[in-house]
């Protein structure tokens, strides 16, 4: 007779031969229990493994790890979010686990962070991911009055990238178009007519949607929004074929998976030959067209959903700082006022009244 287990985690990857495997974790973020799933051995180290889990003694660093994970910050998380701090919490725990909670006080610790940090510096992402999970479960810990003091506060960032460049441009869009099929452009403009997130567009449903704007809450900010929907938009909305509740589908007519979705977004930029743009910076790219229509900061924010200080920041210092187009917009409204005050001056000149 198969006992059941509870919280038992599985993981199901797909490997290069084509084959299949499961993974199986005492739960999730846990141990891999390598044992025959069901057998007597199994059920010995799922045991081993929960028994392991409570040794370690109140007021260390191991119980605020898990009471993030039972935190409302975690569980509103994102399942992809979840999935990328789970191998992050798991080596947290194994690498501090029983690290005293009077510890974080001490002002070494934040040295002994950023040595553990150093480990992944091979792949400066990756340890940013490590530093940013670390300091967002000592942030949830601070805010609830568990720790004075969180080390893991200000910097600690490895990766830097300059921006600057990653703009889609209309050339950058119309090569994507060339390779596409509706499905990719689909996603594609509705990124660029909303400036919305990835994981938001691809949950959006019909029923957001009414003719004339979208209504969606971000995942990330909880935010609400009512997205009025342009020209362009409309047309392609209103042509679509409802074949699911979700308005963006995959080519069989399905929603997307976020897997899914982001191994046909690759293989399209690959085959437009565009490099060293992500699907984020349409994000960014969107900012920028609003912007170079004459939208305000203020009108940019509230179609977004971004704070005046991102919009501004995205202007400022990572797609705007070297825009040829506001540039010559610039120029061009110089010129214009120019002309015009000369008018007005020739005009009093002409009356006798000097210029005011």
């Amino acid at each position: 007779m198969r006992m059941e287990l509870k919280g038992v985690h599985t993981v199901k990857k797909r490997l290069a031969s084509g084959e299949t495997r499961t993974y199986y974790y005492a739960w999730r973020g846990g141990p891999q229990i390598k044992e025959t799933y069901g057998s007597p051995a199994f059920h010995v180290a799922y045991v081993e493994a929960h028994k392991e889990r409570k040794k370690a003694p109140p007021g260390t660093l191991f119980t605020l790890v898990a009471e993030f994970r039972a935190s409302a910050e975690y569980k509103l998380l994102a399942d992809s979010t979840k999935r990328a701090y789970g191998a992050y919490l798991k080596d947290i725990e194994e690498e501090f686990g029983d690290m005293p909670l009077a510890a974080l006080s001490d002002p070494g610790v934040r040295g002994d962070f950023k040595a553990w940090r150093d480990k992944f510096a091979e792949t400066p992402r990756k340890a940013d991911y490590a530093w940013t999970t670390l300091a967002r479960v000592l942030s949830v810990a601070k805010d609830r009055g568990r720790i004075p003091v969180n080390p893991c506060e200000r910097g600690g960032r490895l990766y830097d990238a300059d921006r600057n460049e990653a703009i889609w441009t209309e050339d950058h869009i119309a090569k994507l178009i060339a390779v596409s099929g509706k499905h990719i452009i689909d996603v594609l403009l509705m990124a660029l007519w909303t400036g919305q997130r990835q994981g938001d567009l691809l949950r959006l449903t019909w029923s957001a949607y009414n003719g004339t704007h979208i209504k969606l809450r971000q995942s990330k900010t909880g935010r609400r929004l009512r997205i009025p929907v342009g020209v362009e938009l409309k047309k392609r909305l209103d042509a679509m074929k409802r074949q699911s509740p979700i308005i963006l589908t995959n080519s069989h007519g399905a929603p997307w998976t976020s897997d899914g979705f982001r191994t046909s977004w690759w293989k399209a930029c690959d085959a437009a030959s565009i490099d060293g743009l992500t699907f984020h910076d349409l994000r960014g790219s969107a900012v920028t067209r609003l912007a170079l229509a004459g939208a305000s900061v203020p009108e940019i924010a509230a179609f977004t959903g971004l704070s005046l200080k991102d919009v501004e920041q995205i202007l400022d210092r990572h797609y705007l700082g070297r825009d040829q187009q506001l540039a010559e917009s610039a120029v061009r409204k110089l010129e214009t006022r120019t002309k015009t005050v000369n008018r007005r001056v020739n005009r009093s000149r002409r009356s006798g009244s000097g210029p005011t």
